[in-house]
């Protein structure tokens, strides 16, 4: 085993307080650091608040090396060109699991070895863990309530050993930010970063629609066939939705599904919402499984609770999967992500819920 100092980190800065606290940590280890930060779009303001100064000005006061990394034109063919793409399919993806595969621990990884780095240290909040054999082990952040397991399904083996996760034992987000302070960091009171980070606000339709991005007016019809009202662009609702659809009904009324080839968006009363199990597609997994059927744990998207599941495999990259009991608002688009306790196992993209 090498002594830290002989050890290179190079850590993915972004100028919050996570990425941040997660490089001093190392660098109190003794470990060499040095600071990578990734330029992904044109920042919509300059100086302090924004991610290169901000990850610089840390870089600085740790005494570390930082090195700026342009991926601003494969981050929009990637992440921003298929998000709107999915749009268009009545889908309702999630950008960050796409971006966590390709650009973090894709382009990222490779430019911080390419620095002869050894390891990409990330401030996510999750652990890894590794038997004897150097068979790597993803597992849930010891604070649940920061967890973000969910979007980082589609690592490898051979990317996981190459990665590390300093923040997954810490217990809560407070202890973190009393290290920053702990630690002097300029950062230590910076506020947490927004959901998706190209999405002014997270205010999907209005990025969507400055892109041109916008449907033309439709029907909203319900599953048994009426035409119950009309709807601005299918690109405003995704499946659960119920606010916002402008119709008044007996009963309250969900987005079912969104019919792309009539541009309909379909509606029903709650039991329609629920779905008996999916179909998932581009399924990874960091844990080969052994059988063509197995029992699992999974959580349909980021906030949702793990439920009780059976998974078939179809092929290589495909699977079905059965609720133990009926979940409600299956979202195409939307990863499904498998677990064994606190272990995640893999995942794939929803393509449809099954009724």
């Amino acid at each position: 085993m090498q002594p830290n100092d002989k050890i290179t980190i190079a850590v993915a800065m972004s100028g919050g307080v996570d990425s941040s606290v997660t490089a001093a940590l190392l660098k109190q280890q003794g470990y060499r650091v040095i600071g990578i930060t990734m330029r992904l779009f044109a920042p919509r303001s300059q100086g302090s608040g924004t991610a290169g100064h901000d990850a610089a000005v840390v870089a600085r006061h740790l005494g570390i090396d930082h090195h700026l990394v342009d991926f601003e034109p494969d981050f929009q063919e990637l992440i921003i060109n298929d998000f709107m793409a999915e749009y268009r399919c009545g889908h309702t993806p999630n950008p960050c699991v796409r971006c966590n595969r390709f650009v973090k621990f894709g382009l990222l990884l490779d430019s911080a070895l390419g620095l002869g780095a050894d390891l990409l240290a990330t401030g996510h909040y999750v652990r890894k863990t590794v038997d004897p054999d150097g068979t790597c082990h993803l597992r849930t952040a010891a604070c649940l309530r920061k967890d973000q397991s969910y979007f980082l399904y589609t690592l490898t083996q051979e990317r996981l050993q190459r990665v590390i996760f300093p923040l997954g034992e810490i217990e809560s987000k407070d202890e973190v930010r009393r290290l920053a302070r702990e630690f002097g960091l300029p950062v230590a009171d910076k506020g947490d970063s927004q959901e998706v980070c190209f999405i002014p606000n997270d205010d999907y339709v209005a990025f969507l629609e400055e892109k041109g991005e916008v449907g033309s007016p439709g029907d909203i019809i319900h599953a048994d066939g009426r035409i119950l009202g009309r709807h601005r662009g299918t690109h405003c609702y995704t499946i659960g939705q119920r606010k916002g659809l402008g119709i008044a009904w007996s009963e309250p009324l969900y987005v079912v599904g969104i019919d792309i080839e009539r541009n309909a968006v379909v509606v029903a009363e709650e039991p329609r919402v629920y779905a008996a199990g999916l179909r998932a597609m581009d399924v990874s997994w960091i844990i080969t499984p052994t059988t063509v059927e197995f029992a699992a744990a999974c959580k349909i998207r980021y906030r949702h609770q793990p439920v009780q599941c059976r998974v078939r495999l179809h092929g290589n990259d495909q699977c079905e999967v059965s609720f133990d009991e009926p979940q409600k608002a299956v979202t195409p688009g939307q990863a499904v992500v498998f677990y064994q306790e606190d272990e995640v196992l893999g995942g794939g993209r929803i393509v449809a819920g099954i009724n």
